[in-house]
Parts: structure tokens; sequence; C-alpha cells
């Protein structure tokens, strides 16, 4: 029996330079966190989002806790969140003892739902603090009624935009339009630097603050004084050229992911029951994934599927709001994410396939439903 090379869903993909730029790193001695390739990193960011200020991070995850930190979220604090989202995103409202109100998503981009962000804003017990809001798979919330609901009620908006690096919504980056913007540099994502993540935001004196706590809390002194506490967040230096490496190829990357959203859409095109995940039409999402829903096919039978030909394949995100861990959780419902998830699949989405892999995967789905 022949063993063909598996497929995996969204694996790591370098630029080539990557090697180059570790080889600087060690050349300088700079192997411990911090370092002129960790600037060079933020300056990269900076000069994508146009966002004037840019943290490093060992992950996406401190990056929300950072945010919440430095907004002052504490113990009985509300903050409302996206349910249909990755635990990561929700970890850092427990790290501060608050409490989570989780909102459903619409069906327009299977990201949170602002008519259920009015309603999660009137029947909270107390005012919301911030909202977390994720771009789901890459693609943008709808960022203009977020916003505004957001600035009328004095909530704190941090976009958990750790799918969508390069995504944009009316022609502006996604993770630039709040109070914080963050994002993931995990070995999934669509760039990588194995493990890391970035804190954007408008406000320097938040960034600054959220740097200091990142680093210990250490305080202006030769010796080592703390005023307060913090923690060890910052980005290694040897990571971080991984990522200036990264973002060189970032807009080839994006293109090449879109283009497998349209091989996938083309090639399942006729399948009645097959939708694939919305864009709004002033939005361009990264297609971080390529995501579908089946109307009445079980999707976990074509996940075991594709598994019998060493293909990897994933379920949608299962909501916050129906997670074990949040059984007693507040949460506004309209059953949404519940059904994506029940009819969804993530399939493979890596930007080393060709049109020859999405074609393989195309035909034995179509056999398995025609």
């Amino acid at each position: 029996m022949v063993s063909h090379p598996r497929l995996f869903l969204s694996p790591p993909h370098m630029s080539g330079r990557e090697q180059e730029y570790i080889a600087q790193a060690f050349e300088s001695n700079y192997i411990a966190p911090l370092g002129p390739m960790v600037e060079r990193f933020e300056q990269s960011i900076r000069d994508l989002t146009l966002s004037p200020n840019a943290l490093a991070l060992s992950s996406a995850t401190a990056a929300i806790h950072l945010a919440l930190r430095v907004l002052g979220v504490g113990e009985g604090d509300i903050v409302l969140a996206s349910s249909f989202t990755f635990i990561g995103s929700i970890s850092p409202i427990l790290y501060q003892n608050a409490t989570p109100f989780f909102i459903d998503s619409d069906t327009k981009s299977w990201n949170l739902d602002p008519l259920l962000l009015e309603e999660a804003i009137q029947k909270a017990p107390k005012k919301p603090k911030a909202l977390i809001l994720t771009h789901l798979y890459g693609q943008c919330a709808d960022l203009d009624k977020i916003i505004a609901l957001c600035d009328a009620h004095g909530i704190a908006l941090i976009e958990d935009a750790a799918e969508s690096l390069g995504a944009t919504y009316n022609a502006k980056q996604s993770g630039t339009f709040g109070t914080f913007g963050v994002f993931s540099f995990n070995g999934n994502k669509i760039l990588t630097t194995s493990g890391g993540g970035m804190l954007v935001s408008p406000h320097k004196e938040l960034i600054e603050r959220a740097r200091f706590y990142s680093t210990q809390a250490r305080d202006d002194a030769p010796h080592y004084e703390h005023t307060d506490y913090g923690y060890n967040y910052r980005m290694s230096n040897i990571l971080a050229a991984i990522g200036v490496a990264q973002m060189e190829v970032l807009a080839k990357r994006i293109e090449k992911r879109r283009m497998i959203f349209e091989w996938y859409r083309n090639g399942l095109t006729g399948i009645e029951e097959i939708a694939f995940m919305p864009e709004l039409p002033d939005a361009r999402g990264n297609r971080w994934l390529s995501t579908l829903t089946f109307e009445h096919t079980d999707p976990n039978a074509i996940r075991l599927l594709l598994e019998t030909h060493n293909i990897e394949s994933r379920p949608l995100w299962k909501p916050m709001h129906l997670q074990p861990l949040f059984n007693s959780a507040l949460s506004i419902q309209n059953t949404t994410s519940e059904t994506l998830f029940q009819k969804g699949l993530c399939l493979p989405s890596g930007t080393q396939m060709e049109y020859n892999d999405v074609e393989k995967v195309c035909s034995l789905i179509r056999k398995a439903l025609l």
C-alpha cells in the first residue's frame, strides 16, 4: 500500500530567509528575549497596520491578558466576548477574575452579532468594561455597528485578530479599530514564529504600561525594584527573527490562501447542501482557513473519510457557551454558532498546497455526497 504524504490543515510555510535572520541574531549574541530583531519585527507590524505602537509577546493570549490588565479589568467586572472562538481569547478574562458574557454570531460573517451585542449590553447585570471581539478564520466582523455600540456605552474594544493578520475592513487593517488589537504567530497561523503574539494600540501610554507588565514590572532602577507585579511575556529575539522573514511574504501568503479558497469553492460548485464562510461586502479576509458547512451530511463523516486518505480537517470551533467550563456563564444565543459547529468543517488550507491537492479533497467530498 502506497502511503501519501500527510496533507495538514495549516502547516508552517517558511519564506527561505528565516535562517539568514536567525544567523544574524546569533552573531549579535542577542539570544535572550529582546534585541534588534524584536524591534525590527515590531516595526514590520507597525508598517503593515499603520498602528503607531506594537509590542511583541510570547503569545496572543498573553497580549489579551495584558490588554485587560492595562484596562483595569478585575474581579467582578464583566467582559463581553465572542462565543464562537478559541479558548485562548477567553482564558485571560478568568486570569483577571472577571466574568465573561458570551455573544453569539450572525449569519453574514459568522462573527459576533451586533444586534445581540446591543441586547447583551442592556441585559448585563452591570456595565461591561470591555469587549473581546474575535475576527474568525481571518474574516472581519461587522465593525461599524460594533464600534458604534462600544463608543456609545463607553466599552473598550479589544480586537482578537489572532487569525486575521492582513485582513481589512473598509481598507483598514484588522486589529486597528479598537483600544487594542492582538495578533498570533502560533505554528498554524498564516505567518508563524513557532509561538508568539503582538499587541498593538493607537495609545502609546497603554502600550508602554503593557510593556512594563510584560517584563516582570521591573521599575527603572539599577537593581531589581518592584512596586507592582508583572509577567514574563516578551518575545525571544530568535523567534522575532523568524517573524521578520515571515512578514516579507505576508501579501503572497494571503493571495495564496484566497486562491485556495476559490479552488475549493469552484471545485465544489453545484453541490447545494454546501455553503462556504461568507465575507462582508466591505471586508477582505485573509482566508486563513477554508471553511464550509453541510446542510444534511454529518461533517464528522467527511472528516473521517479524509483522514483515511491522510488528509487533516477539523470541526469548526465549539462555542464557548457550550463548553463545560462555562456551563453557568452569562450568554446571549441565537443558535447560529451552535449550528455552525454541528454542520461545519475546516479544510486543509496551507499555502504550499497546489491545485491538485485541493482537487483531491474536492473529489473525495463530491464522491461522498453525490
